[in-house]
């Protein structure tokens, strides 16, 4: 036969609000802690797990831990709250809850937002730790040093340290230039209108094919794409593997000082924009202003 703690309460602290009290406080701690304990040992270890089978970076790891371990209290206090038969307190604590989730939803609008950018940065994968992007139409640049779920860090070339809004990563375009394997170099080289354009095409694959960094395949190429006011203008297109910042740099400028050198050896002019003011100037009343400067 079952014994109820409420009748022995009830004889031990006499028939009165006090014993139910007591033993609805009893029924609420026994089943907080056991749900808690349930859940540390279980679900926390099993969600750890899933997310190491799913590949996922430490930095993304542990804040879905810390959602899982507070999900676990807030299941544990609900079902405790059940157990103990708080019901009349349960329904006021929701009324408050509610208000109070609209009122936290309506402060913290930005914060929400930036939340869910982060999840989509998870999920996308538009860049990674360690690679180098570019946003806000080139304005910001730099290596990604940490994706959180509210703002990633960037430091620039600079060495600075950029705090980033996930939403600022997420509403805009942003251009990750080492997403692939390979990468193409666009270089515009200006020569006078008297030059060899067959000659300087020439010098200009040459030196791209000398290079050990420059791929052959694709092949580097050159195309006319620009008649300028004192230059003629030819695009250079070149491709470089594994490409990282640092190479990106290095690479460009090593090719485009050889071309000079190259152009220089051979008498082909890299022209400057040259501008040529004409006019005169008009005086008037000339006489006037010799007598009033004689009176003087």
């Amino acid at each position: 036969m079952m014994v109820e703690p409420l009748p022995i309460l009830e004889r031990l602290l006499g028939n009165s609000g006090y014993a139910l009290a007591v033993t609805q406080a009893l029924y609420f701690v026994v089943s907080f802690v056991v749900i808690y304990v349930v859940g540390r040992l279980t679900l926390i270890p099993l969600v750890s797990r899933f997310l190491d089978r799913r590949d996922v970076e430490r930095h993304a790891k542990t804040p879905l831990l810390k959602l899982t371990r507070f999900g676990v209290v807030f299941v544990a206090i609900s079902v405790a709250f059940g157990f103990a038969d708080y019901g009349n307190f349960l329904t006021s604590l929701a009324t408050i809850a509610a208000a109070a989730t609209l009122a936290i939803g309506l402060a913290t609008q930005d914060v929400i937002k930036n939340f869910v950018s982060g999840v989509f940065i998870y999920t996308d994968k538009p860049f990674k730790i360690g690679d180098w992007v570019e946003w806000d139409g080139g304005s910001y640049s730099g290596v990604v040093e940490d994706i959180g779920l509210r703002v990633t860090r960037v430091r620039t070339f600079d060495n600075e340290l950029l705090t980033v809004p996930n939403s600022q990563l997420t509403d805009g375009v942003i251009k990750n230039p080492v997403a692939y394997d390979e990468l193409r170099l666009k270089f515009l080289f200006g020569i006078g209108y008297d030059d060899d354009i067959e000659r300087a095409t020439q010098i200009i694959v040459e030196e791209a094919e000398a290079h050990p960094d420059i791929l052959d395949d694709p092949a580097p190429s050159v195309r006319l794409t620009e008649l300028g006011d004192s230059s003629v203008g030819l695009q250079s297109r070149i491709w470089i593997a594994n490409p990282s910042r640092s190479d990106y740099v290095k690479i460009k400028g090593d090719y485009v000082t050889n071309v000079k050198n190259r152009f220089d050896a051979e008498d082909i002019d890299i022209p400057y924009p040259n501008r040529t003011i004409g006019g005169g100037l008009e005086l008037t009343d000339v006489e006037g202003m010799v007598e009033a400067t004689g009176d003087d």
